[in-house]
Parts: structure tokens; sequence; C-alpha cells
């Protein structure tokens, strides 16, 4: 369930994957964004060591992203209503959803984006604002 695109980067010529081996093996890793120097958290430090070590290996690469998606119940859970007032909310279409075989998966930013207006009293969107109790 991503909403991007996947990028695919072909394998690197010979010349600029030995470049790209040669940094990672000097501990060369340094991320600039317009022209300052960012020290990465380590997940993303890790994936990105990971992207590096794969080109400099000479292997062509896709970059996609994975969103959080949740269940029915995890979704319930973070909402704070019922298992059966998220599935009407999906079958509604108030919440996009997306099926793994008969399962509803749920995006978490859909859930928090929904909570977030039920507090500001956008209340008009619930179908049945009695089944948030049950």
């Amino acid at each position: 369930m991503s909403r991007f695109a996947p990028h695919h980067a072909p394998a690197l010529s010979p010349d600029e994957a030995d470049a790209v081996r040669r940094a990672l093996t000097a501990g060369d890793i340094t991320v600039f964004a317009d022209g300052t120097a960012y020290r990465l958290p380590d997940a993303a430090r890790d994936a990105v060591l990971d992207l590096l070590g794969r080109l400099g290996r000479g292997e062509s690469v896709t970059v996609t992203s994975a969103e959080d998606v949740l269940t029915v119940a995890q979704a319930a859970e973070l909402a704070g209503i019922s298992h059966s007032y998220v599935r009407k909310l999906t079958d509604l279409g108030t919440w996009p959803v997306a099926y793994r075989g008969t399962h509803r998966r749920i995006r978490r930013e859909d859930v928090l984006a929904w909570v977030a207006a039920q507090k500001k009293g956008g209340r008009g969107t619930d179908p049945d604002p009695g089944a948030a109790a049950g």
C-alpha cells in the first residue's frame, strides 16, 4: 500500500561501483542536503548503507516505500472504536482499505487523520455516531 511509485536505478558502471565500494570501505559516508551535513538516525543510515552496498556490488536496485498498515483490530484500538465500526467506515469508503486476501488493511495515517477530524468536531463524517460506542 504505497502512494508512491517505486524508483528503479540501473546498475552503476564498473568504475562508479568501484568508487562507491571504496567510499564505503573508507567509511566516508556523509549525507548533505542543501549544503548542510546531516547525521542520519540509525535505521535511515542502515537503509542508505544497504542501498549503497548493493550499488557498490554492481547490482541494480528498486526503492519503494512501505506504509504503516493496520489490521481491523489495530485500527479499532488506535481510533478507540469497535471492530464493526471500522468495517463500516471501510465499507462506506470513509477509510480507504486494501485487501490482503480477505483481510482488510488500513493506513495508520488515515486512521489518525480521521481521529483528528473527530476531535475537531468533524463528526459529520460519521455514518453512524452511535456505533462508536459499540
